[in-house]
């Protein structure tokens, strides 16, 4: 009977295991999109110094999506011989040993009026001249095109993603971050912006906290949702249920923010306090956390906007 009670309690614990691993809106793993940011890593910040890459999403690597199509740069070393890179010189230098060669076999030497050997050695010294001031002219002109063609050197940017952290949770800064994509521009952020993110980390963890898959729908991406939806089913279907009350932000700022094909978007390092408890449905009983004592976690959020439209939330990473 005791060996059949051990075998009840560890059965008991495979099953809760997973669902506390997945306490708390986002599920505790790094999930979502980022455009053609998904699988770069955000900027370090203050409150978020590293990240964990997204682990799902349905934005697929850069790599899989584009071929590379990068030209070869202007020094970049050819193929083959000095001959093969100059037909031109090739050509006159077996032209004029050809000419030599039908000369000798007739009689005429190489070069006309000279015989034999003599000739022969002459000419090659001629070839040798001609050779080597073409070459050097080739070289030349090469280095001066090259010089043209580069590019002045741009002013490397300061890192502007920590901003200093203020009294305010979220620090304020409204300068336009450099993005991280040729597809993308950078993007200024505002107060308000600031505001609607905070207000997000709220009504978004109430509303998982609640079930509440139709609230969620105005707050997330249909990606999200989708994530959010696949949580809160794992948990009714173990029999337990999470609650995120009390939620305040302690301490946030902006790691990126950009523009591209349309949508604007924002990735924000937040620390934030709550209540996380996850109780048994059945008899309300705690299998984890606490209702009285406060936890802390550390989350980037990235958030997206249409043109003129409300920020709402499309990625969530863990540090």
């Amino acid at each position: 009977m005791k060996n059949i009670r051990w075998l009840a309690v560890i059965a008991a614990m495979i099953l809760v295991v997973p669902v506390l691993a997945e306490a708390r809106v986002g599920g505790g793993t790094s999930k979502g999109s980022r455009g053609s940011h998904t699988d770069q890593a955000p900027p370090p910040t203050q409150t978020a110094p590293s990240s964990k890459p997204v682990e799902r999403s349905t934005t697929p690597p850069q790599s899989a999506q584009k071929p590379s199509t990068a030209a070869p740069t202007a020094g970049a070393a050819q193929s083959g011989g000095f001959m093969s890179r100059n037909p031109f010189l090739s050509g006159l230098m077996g032209g004029m040993l050809g000419a030599g060669l039908i000369g000798m076999m007739f009689g005429g030497g190489f070069a006309g009026g000279l015989a034999g050997g003599a000739g022969f050695l002459g000419l090659l010294l001629q070839v040798v001249l001609i050779g080597g001031i073409a070459y050097l002219a080739v070289r030349l002109f090469r280095s001066w095109s090259a010089a043209r063609a580069q590019p002045a050197a741009s002013p490397a940017y300061a890192y502007a993603g920590a901003s200093k952290v203020t009294d305010a949770p979220m620090a304020r800064s409204v300068a336009a971050l450099p993005g991280g994509s040729a597809s993308s521009s950078p993007l200024a952020i505002t107060a308000e912006d600031y505001g609607s993110f905070e207000s997000l980390l709220t009504d978004i963890q109430t509303a998982y906290s609640k079930g509440d898959l139709a609230g969620l729908r105005g707050l997330a991406t249909p990606e999200m949702l989708g994530y959010f939806s696949e949580e809160l089913s794992s948990d009714a279907s173990h029999g337990v249920e999470n609650k995120v009350e009390a939620v305040k932000l302690e301490q946030g700022d902006l790691s990126e923010a950009w523009s591209e094909a349309g949508f604007d978007y924002a990735t924000v390092a937040m620390r934030f306090s709550m209540i996380d408890v996850t109780r048994n449905v059945a008899d309300g009983r705690i299998v984890e956390g606490s209702d009285r004592d406060r936890v802390e976690a550390t989350e980037i959020w990235t958030f997206l906007r249409s043109r003129g439209g409300k920020w709402i939330l499309s990625a969530i990473q863990q540090t």
